[in-house]
């Protein structure tokens, strides 16, 4: 009943389990950690946008304009998107009046006037700047112009109605382009 060499050969196979485990050195599983962490990030701009939680109204305007399905294909934009606060502070009945769907054409166009071809970053923008001898104009998705400049080494935008806005956040990266965070809307004439 009691046979001792398989009780041997059993314990030994078992002593032999933990040097077969799958269990990774400490640096093998840190630098699977980071991986997968890269893995969970948004990608491009419609993600990092949606990922924010204080750009929620942007992110919310861009998919009722229809603009956004533009951004997740191919290509490459700057977007300069402004925080909830700034929406806050808007007249809450012209911001719903915004989002109404009869007024979908109007917001795509504000949505577009936002949005650059190509991605730029805060230092291909103040290039763009100094290059220009203290302005750069810079053509939105909308056709409209966007004037820069800088105050100090903040780089200033001002829309097509004379309003400015400030970065607050420069170069947030994605797959298909460049994120700006700004403090004011970006409005066309």
């Amino acid at each position: 009943m009691f046979n001792a060499p398989k009780i041997i050969l059993a314990s030994s196979l078992l002593a032999l389990v933990p040097a077969c485990s799958s269990e990774l050195s400490k640096e093998d599983q840190e630098l699977l950690d980071a991986r997968i962490a890269d893995e969970a990030k948004p990608t491009n701009l419609i993600a990092v946008l949606q990922a924010n939680p204080d750009l929620s109204t942007a992110s919310t305007l861009l998919g009722l304009s229809g603009v956004g399905a533009e951004l997740d294909g191919d290509g490459s934009y700057t977007a300069f998107a402004a925080t909830n606060e700034v929406y806050n502070k808007m007249d809450a009945e012209k911001l719903s009046e915004l989002m109404h769907a009869d007024n979908k054409d109007a917001l795509a166009d504000i949505t577009k006037y936002s949005l650059v071809e190509g991605s730029m970053t805060s230092a291909d923008i103040a290039k763009a700047i100094t290059d220009g001898g203290g302005t750069a104009s810079i053509t939105t998705l909308q056709g409209g112009v966007i004037k820069a400049s800088m105050e100090g080494d903040k780089i200033v935008l001002e829309d097509g109605a004379g309003n400015k806005a400030n970065v607050t956040q420069a170069d947030v990266e994605s797959t298909n382009g460049t994120l700006h965070v700004i403090d004011a809307i970006l409005m066309p004439k």
